[in-house]
């Protein structure tokens, strides 16, 4: 019983390793194995394997008046139905998409509101909408625009800053 259980706490440990060390195994085995197993032999699908079948084996051991055959085949199996359901649900994470990352030239076609004058040979500030969450960006103009006037993005010129026009009604 003690080797079964000193497997079940190693299966634990090697998870525990597997969350540190992300996917070294894998990472070593690039190549070689041409995506054969895709993922069966990650960390967390061996370690589930390793731990249900050191803990499946010492209660099948301690429960029963069955010998160690019959507890290391029915550990077996319940490493087999771990390491199965740990791989399907490793691979339903790495399907989960999110959504787009906002960029700012997403910025460009929306409009916003001049928070600081912007003058017609320099630079003011502008609030847009990025995602749905406010955001000043420096902002110029081919025309003077005075604050609170509302704006159209025209272009993205960095990051930070933008070209805007006055919108006309």
């Amino acid at each position: 019983m003690t080797f079964f259980l000193g497997l079940g706490i190693a299966g634990i440990v090697l998870l525990a390793l597997s969350l540190i060390f992300g996917g070294v195994l894998e990472g070593m085995l690039d190549g070689v194995l041409d995506g054969l197993f895709d993922g069966l032999l990650s960390l967390p699908v061996i370690a589930g394997f390793v731990s249900m079948l050191g803990f499946g084996g010492a209660i099948m051991l301690g429960t029963t008046g069955a010998g160690t055959f019959v507890a290391t085949v029915v550990g077996i199996a319940a490493g087999v139905v771990a390491a199965w359901l740990t791989w399907k649900f490793s691979q339903a994470l790495m399907r989960d998409q999110t959504s787009a990352t906002p960029r700012g030239g997403d910025l460009v076609g929306t409009s916003g509101t001049v928070v600081t004058a912007i003058p017609a040979d320099g630079y003011g500030e502008v609030m847009l909408r990025l995602a749905g969450t406010p955001v000043k960006y420096a902002a110029k103009s081919p025309t003077p625009v005075v604050r609170g006037t509302e704006i159209w993005v025209e272009a993205e010129l960095s990051i930070t800053s933008v070209a805007v026009r006055p919108v006309e009604r």
